[in-house]
């Protein structure tokens, strides 16, 4: 490709409103634009990058035995009414009528098309098992769009699905899957680690995240480096250390126009590990006071998971409705009519409490003695607290999730009727696992994980151009010439090719040429006419080597095998 038959409008400037080094870096090079929040056009630049990932996801799909092929963005609501999600999912669904009044939605993930497609198309046990797979176009109504392509609207995802016959049939599929994605994201350059994960909306029974270290990413995950513990702290059990003081002996005490964990323990001299910090929510079934350590935060994912339900913050005036007493004062001791669950971590040691009255406090208050309550993993794990497996020190990384496996189980396959005849002729429902990955994210994590003060650095695998070649001066024959023969010796060799043929400066060039990150660049300059040479320089180590003319094609071919 000539980059004066291209559009390739790279900018100088970060735009204004991007935080993500990879949102700042994929505009700035040309790949993307903002056409609304959340929404992005993909130049060429950025596309070839997408195709060069969707050609690596689609080789790893079909190696394991998936089948491509296409489902509809616009889906009917009944389907998604038989699911029982239609309700279940918030804002985030973009919904609408068609001209007849029938409700309607866009696809945001296609687990129900695949279950309505399977009840018609697999009806006996020699028909599975399954993969099918999809690389398309998928709508979400992000509350917060950020991070350029990290979190957007409208984004493309490759999500596959597996039927089986049994869980044991799962199994294989699901860790067929994982070995795929292990494959696709080593292929691709990108750096992470796999961690258990909540199934979240999705339903079933186990799932995995595929998370790629980043400063820019909305995750967090928990990592041991002794034994390789890894999990989503959506999940992760981190093993705090004993409270730093086992508080005041048992009694109460004044504490007027305090509120806070922090006014209670300056005002008693202890430390906050040594209180306990309640959090009023409202479950479907009533009233739920959630107790974590004064030290500690509470994760509301766990909680949910503890309750089998949802549950949200209570407002102060249902606090005072439920408890009678208002927030700041509330304590687990002689509740009534609430619910009270406990983080694992207060089974041991004396705690500072609310006393359920206007300034007053209870010392030296056990947990499981003085009150009762269910016992359940509730705070968020903190870097430094004890592994789960094996004690050693936790530690907290930011992460992008690039991708996704769940074992699903018959949470769809039976309400829309997905079943088969098993050896016997009885009826049986099929067994599903969705998998997800997402193309842009990948190729933003990449530019995350990999890039320099001058630009990005792209792992060749899916760098736009394998090669950029610069002639300096194209008003200068020999130049052109030479450049315009390795153009085509190159391109035979099989690499793709980028020649910057624009009127510019050299220095331009070379600026522009460290901002794509192409991994090879090619100068064509005054050494040609002098020594007959040009110049390789290596994008990711800048390194340089000048080499003759007739040996360009075998010089970038040695140094491609280094490049991963």
């Amino acid at each position: 490709m000539r980059w004066t038959r291209s559009l390739i409008p790279t900018l100088r400037d970060d735009p204004a409103d991007a935080e993500a080094i990879s949102h700042k870096l994929m505009v700035r090079a040309g790949l993307v634009r903002q056409l609304a929040a959340g929404i992005y056009v993909y130049l060429p630049l950025g596309l070839r990058v997408l195709e060069k990932v969707n050609t690596i996801i689609r080789e790893e799909m079909n190696r394991i035995g998936g089948q491509e092929l296409e489902m509809p963005v616009l889906q009917p609501a009944e389907i998604w009414q038989q699911s029982g999600r239609w309700d279940a999912i918030g804002g985030e669904m973009f919904r609408l009528k068609d001209r007849y009044g029938r409700d309607m939605c866009l696809g945001m993930t296609h687990e129900e098309v695949i279950a309505w497609l399977a009840a018609r198309e697999i009806r006996s046990y020699r028909d599975l098992p399954q993969i099918w797979y999809q690389i398309q176009t998928k709508e979400r109504d992000e509350a917060r769009p950020r991070s350029g392509v990290l979190r957007t609207r409208e984004f493309l995802m490759k999500d596959s699905y597996t039927l089986d016959p049994d869980a044991a049939a799962l199994e294989v599929s699901y860790n067929a899957h994982k070995d795929a994605y292990c494959r696709i994201f080593d292929r691709c350059g990108v750096g992470y680690v796999v961690v258990q994960s909540d199934p979240g909306m999705m339903g079933g029974w186990g799932s995995h995240e595929f998370m790629a270290p980043s400063a820019a990413g909305e995750d967090d995950v928990a990592l041991c480096d002794a034994c390789g513990y890894a999990a989503n702290v959506e999940l992760a059990r981190g093993v705090p250390g004993p409270p730093a003081s086992s508080g005041p002996a048992k009694g109460e005490v004044a504490t007027p126009h305090v509120r806070t964990i922090t006014e209670v323990s300056a005002l008693l001299k202890i430390d906050p590990s040594a209180t306990i910090k309640p959090l009023v929510s409202s479950g479907p079934e009533g009233p739920v006071v959630a107790l974590v350590r004064g030290d500690h935060v509470l994760h509301e994912r766990k909680l949910a998971r503890a309750l089998k339900a949802e549950a949200r913050p209570a407002h102060p005036d249902e606090v005072r409705q439920h408890l009678g007493v208002a927030p700041g004062s509330i304590g687990p001791v002689g509740v009534r009519g609430a619910r009270i669950v406990a983080d694992e971590s207060l089974r041991e040691g004396r705690y500072v409490v609310g006393a359920n009255r206007e300034g007053v406090h209870l010392t030296g208050v056990t947990p499981g003695q003085d009150f009762t309550c269910e016992w359940a993993d509730l705070q968020v794990a903190l870097a430094g607290e004890g592994c789960p497996s094996c004690g050693k020190p936790l530690r907290i990384e930011r992460v992008i999730e690039i991708g996704n496996i769940f074992k699903l189980g018959t949470k769809y396959s039976v309400p829309l009727g997905a079943m088969y005849l098993d050896e016997g002729g009885k009826q049986q429902p099929i067994v599903m696992g969705p998998y997800g990955t997402g193309p842009a994210r990948i190729a933003a994590a990449a530019v995350e994980q990999r890039h320099d003060a001058d630009g990005i650095v792209w792992p060749w695998a899916i760098a736009p151009f394998h090669v950029h070649l610069v002639p300096v001066a194209v008003k200068d024959a020999a130049q052109m010439a030479a450049a315009e023969e390795i153009y085509r010796d190159l391109r035979a060799a099989g690499f793709d090719v980028l020649m910057d043929d624009r009127e510019e400066r050299a220095g331009v060039k070379f600026k522009d040429a460290d901002l794509l990150g192409i991994p090879i660049r090619v100068t064509v300059g005054n050494a040609l006419a002098k020594e007959g040479v040009v110049e390789l320089r290596q994008r990711s180590t800048r390194t340089d080597r000048r080499v003759p003319r007739d040996e360009v094609v075998a010089a970038v071919q040695e140094m491609a095998k280094t490049i991963s």
